[in-house]
């Protein structure tokens, strides 16, 4: 079945892309699989408040989730209508190009990819790589 078969929820999808901070967790998560604890140090905010985020962007049905232990781990996923694929390959396109949304992606690599983590994360599970333009499986 389509995932965004009617104008509201197509709605859902333009405000999901609408904030900020949003946008900021869904350019990290372009091409890899994040645990939320990455999203609060890099953000600098709160975990419920990111986590509210993170629930916003799964109900636009775009954001999947995975527990690993006490772990979440969260990733894109495209929805099946190809409009809604196209508005979200593109919003990820342009993210790409803001250099703020390039600012995350560094402190990101030097959080997970180094050994100088700019915030504790002991035992945290580093990032995967995923394909983040793939079909979602059921």
């Amino acid at each position: 079945m389509d995932r965004f078969p009617k104008t509201g929820d197509l709605a859902r999808l333009f405000a999901a892309l609408s904030d900020r901070t949003r946008l900021r967790l869904l350019n990290m998560m372009d091409g890899r699989e994040v645990c939320v604890c990455y999203f609060v140090g890099i953000l600098s905010q709160s975990q419920p408040k990111v986590s509210r985020h993170l629930a916003y962007l799964r109900r636009a049905g775009i954001v999947a989730a995975r527990r690993e232990g006490k772990w979440v781990h969260y990733r894109i996923v495209v929805p099946s209508n190809t409009g809604a694929a196209r508005i979200l390959r593109e919003t990820l396109e342009a993210l790409r190009e803001d250099k703020a949304m390039q600012s995350d992606l560094k402190r990101l690599g030097k959080a997970c990819c180094m050994g100088e983590r700019s915030f504790v994360l002991d035992g945290v599970p580093l990032p995967g790589v995923v394909d983040a333009l793939a079909r979602p499986t059921r």
